[in-house]
């Protein structure tokens, strides 16, 4: 086996949980669509490391709590964050990447041997990765984002940073958006940004930033009659994989490109940064 390849899963011998285990979380509320432990695990396996990732249903009001006895779990070596806790656990970092920092978010906890916690963003460099391993390279194109949470803000930054020609913002609450664009203004000047509404015609890349589509019974996160089969309409959402946002795009006739492409690519740098 080549010093730089991995070897096969069906070459891994799947280890028990001993005393020894390595403990990885993946912090959420609800953790039913979370999609990542499996993958997380396998990469354990593939390179030998004793650790399982495991789902931690924390609510929001009890998030202080929980992360501070993580501090003194001894086993616990770190988390991805998802849904809704990106944003506050920032503040309950005693290091925060840049790129969290930018971003006002961050989707991965690391704890340090000396119970330091350390926060990372990854979402956004996931999915223009996810884009470029699907053969779309934004790079020149204009984009219109919708929502401004933590994946959202962390999608926009990475767009940004790809050289994304045109952005357009949109969500229900302008003054988050408002918020986010004087940000990108701050780091990237020469980015033309517009905050939009929900027509998202006149743009190459739609993306759904928000939770949207998640639950059946969510309202489209913008006008799909405005969809025309030149563009290409990305999620951040992994399930259900095809929302409804993706089936009217595909009845459109538009180019689809689905949340796990994001995960996909996250995977590896996230498990680099858990010392997996």
């Amino acid at each position: 086996m080549s010093i730089m390849q991995e070897p096969k899963i069906a070459d891994v011998k799947i280890a028990e949980i001993t005393g020894r285990t390595r403990v990885l979380g993946i912090l959420a509320h609800p953790t039913e669509h979370v999609k990542a432990p499996p993958g997380i695990n396998r990469i354990a396996m593939m390179r030998g490391k004793d650790a399982v990732m495991v789902p931690f249903n924390v609510a929001p009001g009890d998030l202080d709590t929980f992360v501070a006895s993580l501090r003194v779990l001894k086993s616990f070596d770190g988390a991805i964050v998802t849904v809704p806790h990106k944003q506050a656990i920032i503040r309950l970092c005693d290091e925060v990447s840049p790129q969290a920092l930018a971003v006002g978010a961050a989707n991965v906890l690391r704890r340090e041997a000396d119970g330091r916690l350390v926060g990372h963003q990854l979402d956004g460099i996931g999915f223009v990765e996810g884009l470029r391993g699907q053969g779309i390279d934004v790079s020149g194109r204009s984009a219109y984002l919708v929502g401004a949470g933590g994946a959202a803000n962390a999608v926009a930054f990475a767009l940004a940073e790809a050289g994304i020609a045109r952005l357009t913002l949109a969500n229900r609450t302008v003054e988050k958006i408002e918020a986010l664009a004087a940000k990108l203004k701050e780091t990237y000047p020469s980015l033309d940004i517009a905050i939009g509404t929900a027509d998202p015609a006149g743009h190459d890349l739609l993306i759904n930033g928000t939770t949207l589509g998640m639950s059946a019974s969510d309202p489209l996160p913008f006008d799909v009659s405005r969809l025309k089969a030149d563009m290409i309409v990305a999620e951040v959402i992994m399930e259900p994989e095809m929302t409804p946002l993706l089936k009217a795009a595909r009845e459109a006739g538009c180019r689809i490109h689905l949340g796990r492409h994001m995960l996909d690519h996250q995977l590896q740098l996230m498990a680099n940064f858990l010392g997996l």
